[in-house]
């Protein structure tokens, strides 16, 4: 047994190491505190950038995109040798239009709660240009499948656990910057047949079911080549090539096609079945008895394939319905052989829309908000012609409300309609047809007689030589936009 001494001396080494231990706790607790707040910085702060990071590059699509759609719709694709046409959309040196409306697009999305400092928009592909002033040499690339690159950038992110580290000298971690670039491509298969890489031909949405022939009433036959029935065609077939590229403005004939005006009207008896032929689509003594002054072209109707159910309730059939609303189920394919009847395209000449009151008058009446026909001035949205870039201005039964006379970008009196190759003979009352491009026009309005006063926006033609198997281009518009960032 140990004596009360020798206890006595144990128990006081021990308390001598247990004061030595006292304050250790603290110091590993404060320890401990400055790595969780560092891991907090990490994973709250990375976890801010990276949604920010989500945010630019939404900024940087959603321009790219709009600045693409003005492109697609602006018809410069229809128009490869003239460089005036393309400044006009994306500007020259100090004018970029375009850019203008990109900026606007990307300041819409905001990144981390405020619009992006900086937005730099460049056209074409390599280093690209900042306007059109340097594209005069590159018809191949520009005018054929234009680009346009958007680059947003936000400098200053806020972080939030990481700005303790500024308060340390040298420190860096108050804020943060970030960016996104995205580049849009508008593909145009008109001449890309006569391409080493063939025709890719296109596949838009919501397609109107007037199918049109090859065929440009503005140019009569003695002055193209390739005279065509009354009037030049379109397309060179074979590859799609645009046979009068250029633009015009005010609707009257001259060099080029797109801004052409004329009316549209069936090429249909007067009553009765939809079965007059033959399909010459030009001017046919029956209709009308009294054709108006302005050109026409005449179209088919065609054979509808359970439109969407989301037409407004002032279409009724599915005639009117496909021109009303959306038709996504009926094929109107480039470039699908003549013959095809599980995907061509069909013609119904057991469909009449013809006349005042007839499906394709109230069908269209009812897609533009036009409260009557014959008139520019019946709600409906309007189409500025006189100088280019065209200018869309809402109507005041324009369902967004903007105003009358408002710019708008898009517009429900933009259609685009199927062109077919009107050389083949039809035969029966649902022939197929083989449809070679499409025709994007404007609807200024419908005329008393039921037939539709149009300005052609765009043409993409695809040619008559690829097949149900190739890959098709999709999109709302006969030029399709689509983006091409690689992810």
């Amino acid at each position: 047994m140990l004596s009360p001494l020798i206890r006595r001396a144990g128990k006081s080494r021990n308390n001598d190491a247990r004061l030595k231990e006292r304050g250790v706790t603290l110091a590993l607790v404060a320890a401990a505190m400055v790595a969780m707040i560092a891991m907090a910085a990490l994973s709250i702060d990375i976890g801010t950038l990276y949604q920010v990071k989500a945010e630019a590059q939404r900024a940087a699509d959603a321009a790219a995109l709009a600045a693409a759609r003005v492109i697609s719709i602006s018809g410069v694709t229809g128009d490869p040798n003239t460089v005036s046409s393309w400044e006009a959309v994306c500007g020259t040196s100090g004018t970029a239009t375009l850019a203008a409306n990109s900026v606007a697009q990307a300041q819409w999305n905001f990144i981390g709660g405020i619009p992006a400092p900086t937005v730099t928009v460049t056209y074409g592909t390599g280093a690209g240009s900042t306007d059109c002033s340097t594209l005069a040499g590159s018809t191949s690339s520009f005018t054929v499948n234009p680009t346009v690159t958007v680059y947003v950038q936000q400098p200053n992110v806020p972080t939030f656990f990481g700005r303790i580290f500024a308060l340390i000298p040298g420190g860096t971690s108050k804020n943060s910057g970030v960016s996104g670039t995205a580049t849009a491509e508008v593909y145009n298969p008109s001449g890309s047949a006569s391409l080493s890489s063939g025709m890719i031909p296109v596949q838009p949405r919501c397609v109107k079911p007037w199918i049109v022939p090859d065929r440009d009433p503005l140019h009569p036959t003695n002055t193209c080549p390739g005279s065509g029935v009354g009037a030049c065609s379109l397309f060179v077939q074979n590859t799609g090539m645009i046979v009068s590229p250029g633009i015009v403005l005010g609707g009257a004939a001259g060099p080029g096609v797109i801004g052409e005006t004329f009316n549209l009207l069936p090429d249909c008896n007067t009553t009765g079945l939809c079965n007059s032929g033959p399909f010459n689509a030009i001017a046919q003594p029956n209709v009308p008895t009294t054709p108006p002054s302005t050109p026409n072209l005449q179209y088919l109707p065609a054979y509808v394939q359970n439109p969407s159910p989301a037409a407004p309730t002032c279409a009724v059939g599915d005639y009117q319905q496909a021109i009303a609303g959306c038709d996504n189920t009926t094929p109107y394919q480039c470039g699908v052989p003549f013959g095809t009847a599980t995907t061509s395209t069909q013609v119904n000449l057991n469909e009449n829309p013809y006349g005042a009151n007839g499906d394709t008058s109230l069908g269209a009446q009812c897609l533009i908000h036009a409260a009557s026909t014959g008139s520019t001035n019946s709600g409906q949205d309007s189409l500025v012609t006189n100088s280019y870039p065209f200018l869309i201005q809402a109507g005041s039964l324009n369902p967004l409300a903007v105003g009358s006379n408002t710019n708008i970008s898009s517009s429900t009196s933009i259609v685009s309609l199927p062109i077919y190759d009107s050389t083949l003979v039809l035969t029966g009352q649902q022939p197929d047809v083989t449809v070679i491009g499409f025709l994007q026009v404007f609807i200024n309005y419908v005329n008393a007689d039921g037939s539709l006063n149009v300005t052609v926006l765009n043409v993409a033609g695809c040619s008559n030589q690829s097949t149900a198997a190739s890959p098709f281009v999709t999109g709302s518009s006969p030029v399709p936009v689509r983006l091409i960032t690689p992810p």
